[in-house]
């Protein structure tokens, strides 16, 4: 197996494994450490789509992970 396909399993199970996160903040990290991975590979297979989608993924990701969290509404 070459290095591009372990690449690619590795980013698959970091993705899944994300979907156990219980916190959301924690969730959009591993999906960006997930991303991030993917867009190594695209850029290992020299794949366009892959690359620019996954970037437009890790500043989603990581963007939205370092947001401060809005109040919730008083309730009563």
């Amino acid at each position: 197996m070459v290095m591009s396909d372990w690449l690619g399993w590795v980013a698959t199970a970091t993705v899944v494994f994300s979907y156990f996160s219980r916190k959301p903040t924690t969730l959009r990290r591993i999906q960006g450490l997930g991303a991030c991975l993917w867009l190594a590979y695209g850029v290992l297979i020299h794949s366009n789509p892959v690359i620019v989608a996954n970037i437009f993924v890790v500043v989603a990701a990581f963007g939205t992970s370092l947001r401060t969290p809005a109040a919730e509404p008083p309730k009563g």
